[in-house]
């Protein structure tokens, strides 16, 4: 039976993230908005026109004429769903309401990726935790099938709360992930220093609700529990100003004027960057050297 996509981390990140847990801080100032160019929609926001859920025997469902879509897990299995359509390049919004309560040993999975065995893949990954202690956003970027390239972060907000917008800016020059419109992380095109960048792989969107007890919560010690099943993530407002790719062509032509596809982070965005980077963050493997003990990775030397 299939249980999820089966990618974890490893285990010095999921070990690192316990040693930092931490309550939510009860005095948290909102942060301000960045103000972000309005894009126009090229996905329209219905679950039945634009995804098909394969996976979970029922646990997945469409609801309130395509405009809600919810994954749940029990004992049994969990449940996921994919895109219809591929895309190379884009910007790809979705708004998700995490499990809520004790959601130990659990993972919400969110993603881009290629088929085959040398895919490329774009993460956001919600690792569940104990009743009042943080979700782990675990994100990874994968070229010509490899990874390794894990940074976490706790976020600044209950992400069971509410919904909450998850974002990816994909172009041929960088790659940015977003919260709410913050930006948490870059990884930039730098094939002129010989790292690969995903750029000739169109992906499909996929998000999954999992069991991954053996590594998710605090290394794999904090185990599912299931008389709190089943587990039940949300998922509303997706959005796709994206390049749709069918029979080997691209919906953008060669002159594409989307504002999406040359975006780059601003200065206000640049130190939005740094300073989620600086209070949020709990793992960067650019910063594990015993994990790399013959050097970093080379883009670590760019890429924040």
């Amino acid at each position: 039976m299939k249980l999820g996509p089966g990618r974890c981390c490893p285990m010095e990140a999921v070990n690192s993230l316990d040693k930092g847990t931490m309550a939510y801080s009860k005095n948290f100032t909102l942060l301000i908005s960045i103000a972000i160019s309005s894009l126009m929609v090229a996905s329209a926001s219905n679950f039945y026109q634009d995804f098909d859920i394969t996976w979970g025997d029922g646990r997945g469902k469409i609801l309130n004429n395509g405009q809600l879509l919810s994954l749940s897990l029990d004992k049994a299995s969990g449940s996921g769903f994919q895109s219809k359509s591929e895309y190379l390049f884009g910007k790809i919004d979705m708004q998700l309401k995490l499990v809520p309560g004790n959601s130990a040993g659990t993972v919400t999975a969110y993603y881009l990726k290629s088929p085959g065995s040398t895919w490329d893949e774009i993460d956001f990954e919600f690792l569940g935790n104990l009743s009042g202690d943080p979700y782990t956003l675990h994100t990874n970027v994968f070229t010509n099938g490899k990874g390794d390239r894990e940074q976490q972060f706790h976020l600044w907000f209950d992400p069971t709360a509410d919904f909450h917008t998850y974002s990816v800016l994909w172009n041929p020059q960088r790659i940015v992930f977003y919260v709410d419109g913050s930006p948490i992380r870059e990884f930039k095109n730098l094939e002129s220093n010989g790292v690969l960048f995903p750029k000739n792989q169109p992906m499909r969107i996929y998000s999954s609700l999992w069991n991954a007890d053996d590594w998710a919560t605090r290394g794999g010690l904090i185990k599912t529990d299931w008389t709190q099943a089943p587990f039940t993530a949300s998922y509303r407002n997706f959005n796709a100003n994206a390049c749709v790719w069918s029979n080997g062509k691209s919906s953008c032509n060669s002159k594409n004027n989307n504002p999406w596809f040359s975006q780059e982070l601003d200065t206000t965005g640049q130190e939005r960057l740094k300073w989620v980077q600086k209070n949020y963050m709990i793992y960067n493997y650019c910063k594990d050297s015993k994990r790399f003990p013959q050097g970093l990775p080379k883009e670590c030397a760019f890429n924040i």
